[in-house]
């Protein structure tokens, strides 16, 4: 088994553990046995759970940009919110085969504070490449600040995705749709991008979003 082939086939192993049980509770023996991956060779790819955490983020983001960035086909010509909303509805679509592990990994986060933080911290990275195929700029303390704004929206959105029954994602659009429409600072920064790319465009009137009450939902993937 080449290295990239045991790579692979731990991750899946990960991902299929994590369907069944926390997080907490999957070992990297397990993990190993699971796939028939020798540990040596696992280790040679990963150092802990977390590793592969991360790893799992990193295969979505390329799976996501391999689509192609701003100039795209599908993106082409859309104002910074369509070509965002259809890069985050990408990353769904890239997600929808690990729907079961995404929703052991959000339970588990649920329960712990520090994996919590770490999956924070694992979204807004991704974020920031999903702000940069959209076109919308991510550099610097801004891009930092709309790539962590990015992360709490679209843990908002993951939680109605993971009860979304609907072949076509209706109330997942529907609610990514309103949270980018009520997005705050990151729809300021946002119209505010589009001012300035575009200074013959009439900027939209600000007004002020209503305010989301209750627990915020843990970021993941």
């Amino acid at each position: 088994m080449t290295a990239e082939t045991a790579r692979e086939a731990c991750l899946r192993s990960f991902l299929d553990l994590l369907a069944e049980k926390p997080f907490r509770a999957i070992s990297l023996s397990e993990v190993a046995a699971h796939c028939g991956v020798p540990l040596a060779q696992m280790r040679a790819s990963f150092a802990s759970t977390d590793d592969l955490l991360a790893a799992f983020f990193r295969t979505t983001d390329r799976q996501v940009l391999a689509e192609g960035g701003p100039e795209s086909d599908d993106l082409a010509g859309e104002g910074p919110r369509e070509r965002l909303f259809e890069v985050l509805m990408r990353r769904l679509d890239a997600l929808e085969p690990h729907r079961e592990a995404v929703r052991g990994l959000t339970r588990s986060a649920r329960r712990d504070p520090a994996l919590a933080l770490t999956l924070l911290r694992l979204s807004e990275g991704s974020q920031r490449w999903m702000l940069a195929a959209a076109g919308v700029d991510c550099a610097g303390l801004s891009g930092s600040v709309r790539a962590k704004g990015l992360a709490v929206l679209f843990a908002r959105v993951l939680d109605t995705w993971l009860k979304d029954e609907d072949p076509g994602l209706a109330p997942t659009m529907a609610a990514l749709d309103r949270e980018l429409e009520q997005g705050g600072k990151l729809l300021g920064m946002l119209d505010n991008l589009a001012y300035i790319a575009i200074p013959w465009r009439k900027r939209r009137a600000s007004s002020q979003p209503a305010d989301a009450s209750g627990e915020e939902p843990a970021p993941a993937a």
